[in-house]
């Protein structure tokens, strides 16, 4: 899919204009001339100039909830799409949101519907959310799907925010604990190998090893630094590669306790995706393919996959999870109990609450587990560190 800019002629004779994302000019040609529009120019859009640190154009998934969530009312209080769209544009602070709102009515205006119109930004509206959309226009139910959307959201960043409780404990302990053993070694245990080396004391072993690490810190400290950069960089390179991405989170769903919190997260977050696009009557197969997008692990992303590819071989649902083998028990029987009885998208739904409960409650365990580990891993190391400091003190003391 590529974003060409067109222009052309509606069926009064008034010039229009606008963006749309199509597969080929050919295609979006036939689009334009079902809408009675007849085309002057197509042209493909030229991308601009990006830096990624520098680079504002960004939704968060909070503002994205509200906006759904607030075009959902108006248009089930009955205003015109139009006159929606133009009290949202001037409610959003974020400017770059504004501007997208901006060009979705001009599209909108310019005879476009509210689905296409959204293609047009990938990076604001993903798949999932303007398949609804569609499904939403030709089922006339707009604002339900809004609703939907809105709700979905919403359930996916309270997950998220569970998700980041139980990591920013852990990783905080384990920067604070790296940065004052750093420090300690570069500038604290050097005065006391300078002092020892003075008196002439005999140091042992313990205390020799350290003041080896802190010499070797001490000397190649901007090379550390450096490294930790390094390091960060290419974790986030290999992330962006797929063989690194496979590696990673094969690695993820691994490490106790952590593998099993990813897993029920990648879990719910697909059992809630597939119950609000098979909701909003999106078909099985598209609804599994953009599924297998949002599990944020490549691991139960293939295997999602792999069971929308026996489902489009004329297996059930229940089958293809089963045959994959990386979905629990509970997960199969239930989606099976929903296919005999018509009612895969509420039993989905109800699996996906299931498992937001017991993601609850592996961060919680989690959390419990992981606070005195740390706290004692922490300071047995600054223990080490002080204990092999006083022994050469000791042997000093017994001199005089």
């Amino acid at each position: 899919m590529a974003l060409y800019v067109w222009t052309g002629k509606n069926k009064f004779g008034d010039v229009v204009h606008g963006e749309r994302v199509a597969r080929s000019v050919e295609e979006l040609n036939r689009i334009l001339q079902r809408e009675q529009i007849r085309v002057q120019k197509i042209e493909p859009m030229r991308a601009g100039l990006r830096i990624p640190f520098l680079n504002a154009e960004r939704v968060k998934r909070k503002e994205l909830a509200v906006y759904s969530r607030q075009l959902s009312v108006l248009i089930d209080a009955e205003l015109p799409l139009i006159q929606s769209l133009n009290i949202l544009i001037e409610q959003t602070k974020n400017r770059y949101f504004k501007k997208v709102i901006t060009s979705i009515r001009e599209d909108v205006e310019a005879g476009a519907s509210l689905n296409q119109a959204k293609r047009k930004f990938p990076r604001v509206f993903d798949d999932l959310y303007c398949n609804l959309i569609a499904s939403g226009e030709q089922s006339g139910s707009l604002d339900i799907m809004l609703r939907r959307i809105s709700e979905y959201i919403e359930r996916i960043l309270k997950l998220q925010g569970q998700v980041r409780q139980a990591m920013i404990y852990p990783t905080a302990i384990i920067a604070f604990a790296v940065l004052v053993t750093i420090f300690m070694m570069w500038k604290v245990i050097p005065v006391f190998g300078s002092i020892f080396t003075e008196l002439g004391a005999e140091l042992p072993f313990l205390t020799s090893m350290t003041l080896g690490a802190s010499n070797f810190v001490a000397g190649n400290i901007l090379f550390i630094f450096l490294g930790f950069v390094a390091l960060i960089l290419a974790f986030r390179y290999a992330r962006r590669t797929a063989l690194g991405r496979r590696v990673i989170d094969r690695f993820l769903l691994r490490i106790p306790l952590f593998g099993s919190l990813l897993v029920k997260v990648a879990i719910s977050r697909m059992t809630r995706t597939l119950s609000t696009l098979l909701s909003g009557g999106v078909a099985m197969l598209e609804s599994l393919k953009i599924t297998s997008t949002t599990t944020g692990n490549v691991i139960i992303e293939e295997a999602v996959i792999d069971a929308r590819r026996q489902v489009s071989e004329g297996r059930t649902l229940s089958d293809s999870f089963r045959e994959t083998g990386r979905f629990p028990f509970l997960l199969t029987q239930m989606v099976s109990v929903g296919e005999a009885t018509g009612t895969l998208d509420a039993m989905l739904s109800k699996l996906a609450d299931f498992y937001d409960e017991e993601v609850n409650a592996t961060v919680g365990a989690l959390l419990s587990v992981l606070e005195p580990v740390l706290l004692i891993g922490v300071g047995g190391l600054v223990g080490v560190l002080i204990v092999s400091m006083y022994l050469p003190i000791f042997d000093l003391m017994s001199r005089f």
